[in-house]
């Protein structure tokens, strides 16, 4: 509490302390006069009733009222019948009448006149001179309470900074005579009457030395991994915080957040001490990576995941980053045999954006990334979802949006043909979903697809999608067309869904053959045996299999001898600019002859020029889409 403060509290006890006395003395008093007005009125008046000789009772009445102040003036007869009866409209009032109420009327009996008159006394001139000299007393009390304060706060003030100044005049003249001859005691040699202020200041320096070794001690461990001795999400936060404030008009960047997919995996199946040394290879390696790289930190944010941040780097060279660490990773493992190492989601540094949107989205990108291939990266640079209300959103609030659009069905249907080669080859029209938000807005179809995938309800997601494609079949009578159905990996070898999917189509026959359903290859290869028991039951209803980005896996020809697809679906990385790499041109011409000998078709995505869809017709592509041939129209 300030000096100031201080002041005022005492003052303005002693100011209550001196109120409740003045008004408990002269409360008393107040009332002490006016029961001894009460007295002399009444002796006066009774006197005046013994001296009365008329009988003119209203005009004897009329008189009293005349002479003396009533608030209230009654004169009945004994058998109190009424014979004048006066009210004042503006009676007296004061605190005394709240505290004793005052409505009681005094009554004086004359004999003589066989009357009784009863009143009350107006009190006005009494109650008015008592506010007065209270208001004054009271306005008196608060101007001394402030004027004093201040005037005691100016005075002590002036006083403390003198001794201060002084005070600390000679503690600096010691201290520089200390240093000047090199003195290490750390005692100050102030003048005696000064020796409480050294004694004091020489167990201020031993206390605060001991709290700056044992901060620095807590600091250590409150922002350092004991694994990996990386930074902790503590170090991290401050570091980004930092950034932003100092570079808040031209500051830029990437986050990367990497996850160690396989931990849990390695912990439960190995043990925890394999897991310890799974971690740190990880942090190894991304270490290494930022070694050439200015400013560049990596923090552990938690058990596994990291964060790698990367100032005033742009996405390409990020993209550059992760492409080497992609390939870092599948050596890994290669040597540690294990399923996958490590996906990473990148984000533009936003500096105008809060870390947890940004941490939100870096997540959503790893859940994009977890979708394609092993070890692989996802970059999240889609503007409109960077817009959108779903930017921020966190897994609680991504649920409840998928659970509403399972709940109500908000989802709408797009198709994009996949134009044939020639006349004679029967292709289909690829069925793309958009989904509605519980606000009315379209979700982002990769960001909602990933979420489903992260939150479990990707199964319930596929399960809309094929009866709402297989109900505007039936609605719109598009029987003799042929559509693809996008499917995630996770509902491919659910054996519960794939029960279903059977029971499903074979309801729906007619319209079962006339469905293509797309599997993408890298969530085929990651089980042979689960993705071949599918590929034979949706042969066995009538339907037809499209293994989608093919060829950026390292299984691709066991597709060939192990799976039988129905059509391959060749990667964009294979597709864009064909006309410009002669190498893609020629694994295109061996894929598709070797497909063609196992009555498999090849088509191609991402077609977006005259001059790719030219070179596709030259290598006998069998179909081509993009949106150089079609956009997406409604279905």
């Amino acid at each position: 509490m300030s000096t100031l403060a201080r002041i005022y509290f005492k003052n303005i006890f002693v100011t209550v302390l001196f109120c409740i006395c003045y008004f408990s003395f002269s409360l008393y008093s107040l009332n002490n006069f006016i029961n001894e007005a009460k007295s002399d009125h009444h002796i006066s008046l009774k006197k005046i009733t013994e001296h009365y000789k008329g009988d003119d009772l209203k005009g004897f009445s009329k008189q009293l009222r005349l002479a003396f102040e009533y608030d209230k003036l009654q004169i009945t007869d004994f058998n109190n019948d009424v014979i004048y009866s006066y009210t004042n409209a503006d009676p007296s009032f004061s605190i005394l009448t709240l505290v004793n109420g005052n409505t009681t009327l005094e009554t004086v009996k004359n004999d003589a006149l066989s009357i009784y008159i009863k009143y009350r006394l107006n009190n006005d001139s009494l109650f008015n001179l008592y506010n007065s000299i209270t208001l004054f007393i009271l306005f008196s009390a608060i101007l001394v309470l402030v004027i004093g304060s201040f005037v005691t706060n100016s005075v002590t003030g002036r006083a403390a900074r003198k001794a201060s100044k002084k005070v600390s005049e000679l503690i600096a003249t010691e201290i520089k005579t200390a240093i000047t001859n090199r003195e290490t005691t750390g005692k100050l040699r102030l003048p005696t009457e000064f020796d409480d202020v050294n004694s004091v200041l020489t167990e201020l320096k031993t206390f605060v030395s001991n709290k700056l070794i044992k901060t620095e001690q807590l600091q250590q461990t409150a922002y350092i991994d004991h694994l990996t001795e990386l930074e902790n999400r503590s170090g991290f936060v401050d570091f980004f915080t930092e950034f932003t404030q100092s570079n808040k008009s031209s500051g830029f960047g990437v986050l990367i957040i990497t996850r160690c997919s396989e931990l849990q995996t390695i912990n439960q199946v190995h043990g925890y001490q394999e897991g310890d040394r799974y971690i740190c290879q990880v942090a190894n390696i991304l270490k290494a990576q930022i070694k050439n790289l200015d400013s560049a930190h990596v923090y552990r944010l938690n058990g596994s995941d990291f964060a790698t941040f990367l100032p005033n780097i742009t996405l390409k060279v990020a993209e550059k980053f992760c492409e080497e660490l992609t390939g870092l990773f599948n050596e890994y493992q290669q040597l540690a045999d294990f399923d996958s190492i490590a996906f990473s989601g990148i984000v533009k540094i936003d500096i105008h954006r809060p870390l947890g949107e940004m941490l939100a989205l870096a997540d959503t990108a790893i859940s994009m990334a977890q979708t394609r291939n092993k070890n692989s990266w996802y970059v999240q640079r889609d503007p409109e979802l960077l817009q959108s209300e779903t930017a921020g959103f966190g897994n609680q609030n991504w649920s409840k949006e998928i659970s509403y659009v399972i709940e109500n069905q908000t989802v709408s249907l797009v198709s994009q043909l996949i134009q044939p080669s020639s006349r004679n080859n029967r292709i289909y029209s690829e069925v793309l979903s958009r989904f509605t938000s519980s606000e009315g807005d379209i979700l982002p179809t990769a960001s909602f697809i990933a979420m489903a995938e992260k939150l479990d309800k990707i199964i319930l997601i596929d399960r809309l999608v094929i009866e709402k494609t297989l109900k505007e079949i039936k609605e719109k009578n598009l029987r003799e067309q042929a559509f693809g159905i996008n499917l995630s990996t996770r509902s491919v070898h659910d054996e519960h869904f794939v029960i279903w999917l059977e029971r499903r189509l074979l309801k729906d026959h007619d319209i079962a053959t006339r469905l293509v359903f797309e599997i993408s290859e890298y969530g085929l290869e990651q089980n042979i045996k689960g993705s071949s028991y599918f590929i034979d039951m949706v042969h066995r209803v009538g339907a037809r299999i499209c293994v989608e980005h093919f060829g950026v896996g390292i299984t691709s020809f066991k597709f060939f001898r192990e799976l039988s697809p129905d059509y391959i679906k060749m990667d964009g990385s294979y597709t864009r600019n064909i006309h410009m790499d002669k190498n893609n041109q020629y694994f295109l011409r061996l894929m598709i002859d070797l497909a063609h000998r196992l009555g498999i078709r090849v088509l191609a995505e991402s077609v977006e020029t005259q001059e790719e869809k030219y070179t596709f017709d030259e290598v006998f592509m069998d179909g081509c889409q993009g949106f150089y041939l079609g956009k997406p129209e409604p279905l």
